[in-house]
């Protein structure tokens, strides 16, 4: 019998994402965390209490602490990278929420700080490792859908000022619709179908303040500072070109999340901010939509709600320290966030935008079980 890699955590920020990493981290097995941080110490000191986590304090506590072996950075992002530059220099290996950082700069920043540490560095997201984006991933591997040739993708407000206390950050440099959302779907994408090399787009806001009406609000209003609506069309190394809209603005919709077209069928994959949902095929040949066995067990570790946990990115830098591949690694999320960083602030003007950097399609996930082509 084989025992998972262990090691123990430190989460950083006790924000609305927080009860997910707590609640997926216990389920995951080697990965105890043994303290949390906050800039509000009461609010660490509370965290710990509710999820019997043994150790509260500051994120000075944390990174002095020699039982930490990986931080988990969980702040917001204008926080991302001089935390992550900190832990590292602390001997810490770190694990960051999305996006990496704000910019590229600041992100190339941490991966140079990374390589010269000899600390292992990986960001999020890591919605991918779980079985829709698997089970997607081993439908275009198997050759269901023929040769593909284009795809969609799709993001509408996520409505965060109708329950969030304050999603102010969400409108501020670092937010948007393309650094809040955007992640989890070009991720799924460069899973899916390898890296991008060029972007062309445009921008828009159709509100330039935002009412907050979330019942136990923080504040009133929020003065946009970031585009709310992004349209581009992608370009990939194998000349696949996708369609993306990722807007805060479209409140409604009845389009798929992500669907890859191919010579041969139509791939429809589910919300890549969820581990686990049905993936749909319909070849060319057939009248009707067939959904596909999970290649990958169902990753929710107890309720059975898909989007209530995280972990599994920490699980697999935890799992790459002992020799697996690093498919969450800090070269991934710093091609996402290039190509994120292009369509913020994409005009027509601009024309086409080439991405400077590139990344390896990520190793399929241990104990993927093949789809038959």
């Amino acid at each position: 019998m084989t025992t998972s890699p262990s090691a123990r955590i430190g989460i950083i920020g006790t924000g609305a994402v927080f009860p997910a990493y707590a609640r997926g981290l216990a389920a995951l097995p080697g990965l105890t965390v043994v303290r949390v941080a906050d800039l509000d110490e009461e609010r660490s000191r509370t965290a710990a209490a509710e999820w019997g986590i043994p150790a509260w304090g500051s994120a000075a506590d944390l990174l002095a602490d020699p039982g930490v072996d990986v931080v988990v950075n969980i702040t917001t992002p204008a926080a991302h990278a001089a935390l992550t530059d900190a832990a590292l220099e602390a001997g810490k290996h770190v694990y960051v929420e999305k996006p990496l950082a704000v910019t590229t700069r600041d992100a190339r920043r941490n991966i140079a700080t990374a390589e010269r540490t000899g600390r292992v560095l990986g960001g999020a997201p890591d919605t991918f490792l779980g079985s829709a984006a698997q089970t997607a991933r081993a439908a275009v591997d198997a050759g269901l859908i023929g040769r593909p040739f284009a795809a969609t993708s799709f993001v509408r407000s996520s409505r965060a000022q109708t329950w969030h206390p304050d999603p102010t950050f969400l409108f501020k440099p670092g937010g948007g619709p393309v650094l809040d959302w955007g992640p989890y779907h070009i991720a799924a994408l460069v899973n899916l179908l390898g890296p991008i090399t060029r972007v062309v787009g445009a921008t828009a806001n159709a509100e330039l303040e935002i009412p907050v009406t979330a019942p136990d609000r923080r504040v009133e209003r929020i003065d946009v500072e970031v585009a709310t609506h992004a349209t581009s069309i992608l370009q990939f190394t194998s000349g696949v070109l996708a369609t993306a809209v990722y807007s805060f603005d479209i409140w409604d919709t009845d389009l798929p999340h992500i669907e890859v077209y191919g010579t041969e069928g139509t791939l429809q994959i589910p919300d890549p901010n969820h581990f686990d949902a049905p993936v749909r095929l319909k070849r060319r040949t057939a009248d009707e939509w067939t959904q596909l066995p999970p290649v990958l067990p169902l990753s929710r570790p107890d309720t059975g709600d898909a989007g209530i946990y995280r972990g599994l990115g920490v699980q697999d830098l935890v799992g790459h320290l002992a020799g697996d591949a690093h498919r969450a690694s800090a070269g991934l999320a710093l091609h996402v966030l290039d190509v994120l960083e292009r369509l913020q602030d994409a005009t027509l003007a601009d024309g086409v935008a080439d991405i400077m950097s590139s990344t390896q399609r990520p190793a399929p996930v241990r104990g993927v079980v093949p789809l038959a082509g």
